[in-house]
């Protein structure tokens, strides 16, 4: 079965107070998951221990999003991102995520570390979601999938570019204009 076929278009939410926490080693396996985390993805412990986050990756997201994030947590800074994951069944939620790396004793990035939360629905509808569809329409439009993460690139840079700002920088501004009444 692909992973196209796998999806359902089902969205699941989870409480307002409910945090997803996951952990991974530096390529990115899970170390630890919360059960808000496995009860949401529909998967259980030892189902994700040792396997990669990816796992649960929806399809529709933009690569270069994450491509955005591991640029980010591999050179030591946090990032906040909104990210739409899938479930074992093929549903999916939306989280507006924090990522840091993790450090170990001898001040060396040992892993990473991802804390979620309900994301705003008016910045999803509004300005993530036609963000993430002008990316991914750019990542597509060419055959070659290296290609493609550059075209999804050319999309955020000029983005970034015209308004001055780094990606999370750009992310937490929305929510800024929304607390001041700007839309």
């Amino acid at each position: 079965m692909s992973v196209e076929q796998s999806v359902t278009g089902v969205e699941r939410f989870f409480g307002d107070d409910d945090i997803i926490v996951s952990k991974t080693d530096l390529s990115g396996r899970l170390t630890y998951a919360n059960k808000i985390f496995l009860d949401i993805s529909g998967y259980k412990e030892k189902e994700v221990l040792g396997k990669p986050h990816n796992l649960i990756r929806h399809p529709y997201m933009p690569r270069t999003i994450f491509k955005l994030l591991w640029d980010s947590i591999e050179s030591g800074h946090e990032i906040f991102a909104y990210v739409n994951n899938r479930c074992k069944n093929g549903d999916h939620y939306w989280v507006y995520a924090h990522v840091t790396p993790s450090w170990n004793n001898e001040g060396k990035v040992s892993g990473f570390h991802s804390n979620r939360r309900v994301p705003d629905q008016e910045i999803l509808q509004n300005h993530v979601i036609p963000l993430y569809e002008k990316i991914r329409t750019a990542e597509k439009s060419v055959t070659n999938r290296k290609d493609g993460l550059k075209a999804g690139m050319q999309v955020i840079d000029s983005l970034l570019a015209e308004k001055g700002l780094q990606y999370d920088e750009f992310i937490a501004t929305l929510g800024q204009k929304k607390r001041r009444g700007y839309r």
